[in-house]
């Protein structure tokens, strides 16, 4: 008899230490703390990536390098446009080599010259740092108005330091990317000749069709 209430005691102290001990809670492994940071990583690489635009011309290809982070706004702005197909069948409307400016700008018109209806025009940007170096591309404005870049855009065929941010006194023009392949193209656009049509001047006698503006990578 003595023997069974021990042995009952023995069983009942068990079931009662059983019951009291608490299963800790385990931390997350040190193998999916690094999957979840790569994986961070990877999201944080293709959304920090520069978009590439493809600007298919009459004279050759143009593949522009946006840089989002310097000048998002415009970054913003100017892939709106691409995006909805916009730049299509528009034309370079200007092409200028003076001694102080060496440009080639499309983004407004189209064969005949009719300008486009646009969206609202986007903040300047250029104090992000940016050169209105060749090979840029950047937004055209409206002179004393820095505030008031659309659709238009240039692309630099020379150094235009004229063109750069200085200071409240000279806000410059948004500098907003790169030309990463096809400057043959564009030197061959800066050399064409030019006339006056429409009351403006610096406008290439021959037409310079933009095909199409995709982007063509992420």
């Amino acid at each position: 008899m003595i023997k069974k209430i021990n042995l009952f005691c023995l069983f009942a102290v068990a079931l009662l230490i059983c019951g009291c001990v608490k299963k800790t809670p385990q931390a997350p492994s040190s193998q999916t703390n690094v999957n979840n940071e790569s994986k961070q990583k990877e999201n944080e690489n293709v959304s920090n990536e520069n978009k590439k635009v493809k600007i298919q011309t009459n004279m050759g290809d143009i593949v522009i390098e946006l840089n989002a982070e310097k000048a998002p706004f415009a970054v913003k702005n100017f892939l709106s446009y691409v995006e909805n197909g916009f730049y299509n069948g528009t034309i370079f409307h200007r092409v200028v080599n003076s001694p102080t400016l060496h440009v080639i700008q499309a983004g407004g018109f189209d064969v005949n010259m009719n300008s486009q209806k646009t969206n609202p025009p986007i903040k300047n940007e250029a104090s992000n740092g940016l050169k209105n170096d060749r090979g840029t591309i950047a937004m055209g404005q409206t002179p004393r108005n820095p505030d008031s870049a659309t659709s238009h855009f240039y692309i630099n065929h020379k150094d235009n330091p004229g063109l750069d941010y200085t200071g409240i006194s000279n806000p410059g023009y948004t500098v907003f990317g790169k030309v990463i392949e096809g400057m043959d193209v564009v030197d061959k656009i800066a050399s064409v000749k030019t006339t006056v049509r429409n009351g403006m001047s610096d406008v290439p006698v021959e037409l310079v069709m933009i095909n199409s503006a995709t982007v063509v990578s992420q």
